[in-house]
């Protein structure tokens, strides 16, 4: 069944077209997820099916009794509204039940309150409140009576989320529904959406997120819409697919439209024979053959200025807002090319720390001690704020007139933001007409054109587009110098760290070797470990009271932890380094038995010393820098 249907949809801004001429259509129960780079009206697209907006030219039909939900980019709240007033304002017709049946009640009126609630019933409505602050507490938004002009960008960015799934829509329309959200959040989601009866269109960078909520993908490329059924994988390679074929055609268009141009340039007299289905075919060729694709990459190919053997190095730092403890005893010193993803829900001091060792904020107690080659490069999560009327042109050359290459080249402002993708006469454009998207990219430039050695990001990935963070991870792999950064994409995170600052709030913060999905896995077992020695409940009330002392690791217990963690570590590198070989040397069979062989007993040796490291974990804190 048909839920939606858009025909012919046009829109421009400023003679600007963003797309023209799009058809599609969504049907119930499909899920799919809008893909396009920054810049291509992916948004303004959701707008006009949601009717925030107007098409220039087109029909959109929906299904007469349909019931959407749309979730913005930016949303934008009453600050006079608490959080409940909000979500049941944006609640419809279930609210307005619940609204009336009180009301049926305090008036008496008898007949109002069979009604009432006979639809009270009829819709299931009776803990309809629960299940608003259940998904609120989800989300972490606890205090239901807080005015939402009081509230963060973030948290009203989960407040209309919550808003759009308590309302229980058929269809649900959602702008970048991972923003602002922390790991746990995202996986909440995850399996909310997978459960969910309903049908979904999203614009999304997390390719995770993607792949286990999505099962169609539509792509807008070049004012084509193509669709994909399938996962991110399946997409891409699909994609290079079209692309490959694309370019063979107008190959062969070319190839032909040389011989035909030879043949349409003889003499006059011989033109009178020509035959005119073959004049008319000479044209179609000549179409095709001079249609050009450009694959329109971000270069990020800056210099890298010199990074000495001293880093940073951190000792015993302290923080406190509003009375409660952030970081405490924190000692950390960076090693070169070092790459550390922080995970950790919201508000426990992850961005706290990136601001303290920046300098933006000083600490309550310790102190920082940094190389004096280090040159930091510090993207903010909420960026900078550009004049709305400044140039994109006058951004850039405030920072630098010539920009280094890494092969020693240097190139004009111009050039530079022709590499970030904007065009000349993009460069001469206002920031107040760049769409989210397109700021991030300008932001992150402005990071980059001063040729740090330490990048220290915070949500990096927010509002760029999947193939432009595929470029960046390839940057942030092969970046000859420090990599420090917040994360809530954990496809991002898995390509670039290597190990983790894992905050698990009350100062509480772990180095893990490993990328988050082994910090996932490990988290699993030592959940399914600490279920496994739960002692029973009569042998809790034997032991109440024998002791509330706290079980401490021996010395020797100590040393075996910290040697297991570095065991791990290297451990998992020989993993890695099999794998690729295995990888490369596929047809090579008495290598790929050698190989084999060995990643058997790496991956052996990885249980054994996991578990017990689990083990110790469990019995003593296994924190680090205290």
């Amino acid at each position: 069944m048909i839920l939606l249907q858009a025909e012919n949809i046009s829109k421009s801004y400023n003679e600007k077209a963003l797309f023209t001429g799009l058809s599609f259509g969504i049907h119930k129960g499909q899920k799919i997820a809008l893909i396009a780079k920054n810049g291509t009206g992916k948004t303004t697209l959701l707008k006009i099916l949601a009717g925030c907006e107007e098409a220039d030219s087109g029909t959109i039909v929906m299904r007469n009794d349909l019931s959407y939900a749309y979730l913005a980019q930016n949303p934008i709240f009453n600050d006079k509204l608490s959080v409940l007033e909000s979500v049941f304002a944006g609640a419809g017709n279930e609210a307005a039940i619940i609204k009336a049946y009180e009301q049926a009640l305090m008036s008496g009126d008898k007949d109002n309150i069979a009604n009432t609630y006979d639809q009270m019933n009829r819709l299931n409505l009776w803990d309809y409140e629960a299940q608003v602050k259940q998904i609120l507490g989800q989300l972490e938004i606890t205090d239901f009576d807080q005015l939402t002009g009081a509230m963060s960008g973030g948290q009203k960015k989960r407040l209309a989320l919550a808003s759009v799934l308590i309302s229980r829509p058929e269809l649900l329309i959602l702008d970048e529904p991972t923003n602002h959200l922390d790991l746990d959040m995202i996986i909440w989601l995850e399996k909310y959406l997978d459960r969910l009866n309903c049908t979904l269109l999203m614009v999304t960078h997390d390719r995770y997120f993607l792949d286990r909520v999505c099962n169609d993908i539509i792509e807008m490329d070049d004012g084509h819409l193509y669709r994909y059924s399938g996962n991110y994988a399946y997409f891409l390679e699909k994609r290079n697919e079209r692309i490959d074929n694309e370019n063979m055609v107008v190959s062969k268009a070319r190839n032909l439209y040389r011989r035909e141009l030879e043949w349409m340039r003889q003499t006059p007299q011989a033109r009178t024979t020509k035959s005119k289905s073959r004049i008319e075919s000479f044209y179609e060729v000549q179409e095709i053959a001079s249609s050009k694709r450009i694959e329109k990459k971000i270069n990020l190919d800056m210099k890298t200025t010199r990074l000495g053997k001293k880093i940073m190095e951190i000792y015993y730092i302290g923080k406190s807002y509003a009375g409660k403890k952030l970081l405490e005893n924190f000692t950390y010193t960076f090693k070169r090319n070092e790459r550390i993803g922080i995970v950790g829900k919201n508000g426990c001091g992850k961005t706290t720390l990136l601001e303290i060792l920046t300098g933006r904020i000083p600490a309550d107690a310790g102190f920082i001690d940094t190389g004096d080659t280090v040159k930091i490069g510090y993207y903010r999560q909420e960026g900078i704020q550009f004049k709305e009327e400044q140039r994109v042109i006058d951004i850039a050359r405030e920072i630098a007139d010539v920009i280094v290459m890494s092969n020693g080249n240097k190139v004009s402002v111009p050039e530079f933001l022709r590499q970030f993708l904007f065009t000349n006469e993009m460069q001469y454009t206002p920031v107040a007409r760049l769409s989210g998207g397109e700021r991030r990219r300008l932001y992150l430039m402005t990071v980059l054109m001063k040729n740090p050695n330490f990048l220290i990001l915070d949500e990096p990935t927010n509002d760029l587009d999947i193939l432009t963070l595929n470029v960046l991870e390839e940057y942030l792999c092969n970046f000859n110098g420090c990599v420090l950064m917040v994360s809530h994409d954990r496809y991002f995170m898995d390509k670039i760290v290597e190990h983790l600052f894992v905050f698990e709030g009350e100062t509480v913060v772990k180095d893990f070797p490993g990328n988050y999905s082994d910090y996932l896995l490990y988290k699993e077992r030592k959940d399914a470990l600490a279920r496994k020695l739960q002692p029973k409940p009569e042998k809790i009330i034997k032991e109440k009271n024998t002791s509330d002392k706290p079980v401490k690791l021996t010395y020797k217990e100590q040393k075996e932890y910290e040697t297991l963690e570095t065991e791990i570590a290297l451990l998992e590198t020989e993993k890695k380094q099999l794998e690729e070989q295995l990888s490369a040397n596929a047809t090579d069979h008495e290598k790929v038995l050698a190989l084999s062989t060995r990643l058997g007993e790496i991956l052996s040796l990885l249980d054994q010393k996991s578990d017990r490291w689990l083990e110790l974990g469990m019995k003593g804190e296994g924190t680090f820098g205290v």
